[in-house]
C-alpha cells in the first residue's frame, strides 16, 4: 500500500502561502483541529499547539496520524489547570493571531478563555472555536458518527468509511481561519468564530437531503451507469454518469440504446451486472483507458 504524505494529498500543485506571517496557537485535540493546523502549516503558518499532560488522544488511537498532523508544529505540554500552565497560555496568547480551540463553552469559561473576556484582554487575537453542534447545544455531547447518524449518514450497521464531519469540519475550520485573517486586516481587531461539526456533517448531507442520493435517485443506485457491481475478481465502481460516458459503457457491453430512459431501467443494470460479472480487474481496467470510461477497480471486501 502506498503512503501518501499529507502535502501530496490533497493538492498536484505547491501551495500558495497566504497565511505567512501569522501565528496560530491551537488548544484544540483529536482530529478536526489538528487537520486544521496541518493544512494552515502548508498555507505557510506558524502553528504552536499546546497540549494536556499525557498528550494529544490521537497519539493513543494512531501515533502515525498524530505525527503526519503535527510536523511542523511546535507542541509545548502545558497543563491549563495550573499556575505554572497558565503563565505558558497567555505568554502564547500575547504572540498569537488566532487561537484554535476545541473544548465546550462551559470549559472555556473555567480556563478563562470565553470571547467576552479573551477579546478584552486581546483585541487584536481572533478565536476559531470548533464545538460539537452550533449555538446553544454547544455543550451536547456527541462524535462523529453520532453527527453523521443525525443527518441520515448512517446506513445499515457498518461504519462510515472515513470521520467525514471531522474533516469536513477541519476546512470549515481553516475556512473560518482565512475569514478571521481577513477581518482583522480590514477591522485592525479579531472576531470570534464557531464552528459545529454537526454542521459540517449537514453540508455534507446536503445531496442527500435533496435527494440526489436516495436510494434509486440517479445518484443512489436507480442510473445503471453510475453504481458499485461484482467483477470476476472483485468489485468496480462505474461512474458512467453522462451521456457520452453511458453511451461508451453500453456499447461496451452490447447495449445498443444507452439514453436516460434505458440508463434507468432494471433490465440496463441488470444486463451490465452480468457483463461485469465475466470481467476481471485487469481486463476492466484497460477498458477504462482504451475506451475513456470512468470505473475504478476494487478487490473483493
Amino acid at each position: 500500500m502506498t503512503t501518501v504524505k499529507p502535502s501530496t494529498a490533497f493538492t498536484s500543485a505547491k501551495p500558495l502561502k497566504p497565511l505567512k506571517g501569522i501565528r496560530i496557537l491551537s488548544l484544540a485535540l483529536n482530529l478536526p483541529g489538528p487537520a486544521a493546523l496541518m493544512h494552515c502549516r502548508e498555507m505557510g503558518a506558524s502553528c504552536v499547539k499546546l497540549e494536556p499532560p499525557g498528550s494529544d488522544p490521537m497519539m493513543t488511537y494512531n501515533p502515525g496520524a498524530y505525527a503526519a498532523m503535527h510536523q511542523g508544529v511546535r507542541v509545548t505540554p502545558a497543563d491549563l489547570k495550573t499556575d505554572t500552565g497558565q503563565k505558558v497560555l497567555h505568554r502564547e496568547l500575547a504572540r498569537a493571531d488566532v487561537l484554535l480551540t476545541s473544548f465546550r463553552p462551559s470549559a472555556l469559561a473555567k480556563l478563562g478563555l470565553d470571547w467576552k473576556a479573551l477579546h478584552r484582554s486581546c483585541p487584536s487575537l481572533s478565536q476559531v472555536a470548533i464545538v460539537g453542534s452550533p449555538g446553544a447545544l454547544a455543550e451536547t455531547p456527541g462524535h462523529d458518527l453520532t453527527y453523521l447518524a443525525e443527518m441520515g449518514l448512517v446506513t445499515g450497521l457498518d461504519l462510515p468509511a472515513t470521520l467525514y464531519a471531522d474533516m469536513g469540519g477541519s476546512l470549515m475550520t481553516i475556512q473560518a481561519i482565512l475569514q478571521a485573517v481577513l477581518y482583522k486586516a480590514g477591522h485592525s481587531k479579531g472576531v470570534y468564530q464557531e464552528v459545529a461539526l454537526a454542521s459540517a456533517a449537514a453540508w455534507l448531507a446536503l445531496p442527500r437531503t435533496w435527494g440526489l442520493t436516495k436510494p434509486g435517485a440517479p445518484v443512489g443506485g436507480g442510473h445503471a451507469g453510475y453504481r458499485v457491481y461484482a467483477c470476476k475478481d472483485g468489485r468496480v465502481a462505474v461512474a458512467a454518469l453522462e451521456p457520452h460516458f453511458a453511451a461508451r459503457l453500453c456499447a461496451a457491453v452490447g447495449i445498443e440504446a444507452a439514453g436516460r430512459k434505458t440508463m434507468l431501467q432494471p433490465a440496463t443494470q441488470h444486463t451490465i451486472a452480468v457483463w461485469l460479472l465475466g470481467k476481471t480487474r485487469k481486463q476492466l481496467d484497460r477498458l477504462a483507458v482504451g475506451k475513456d470510461i470512468p470505473l475504478h477497480t476494487l478487490p473483493a471486501p
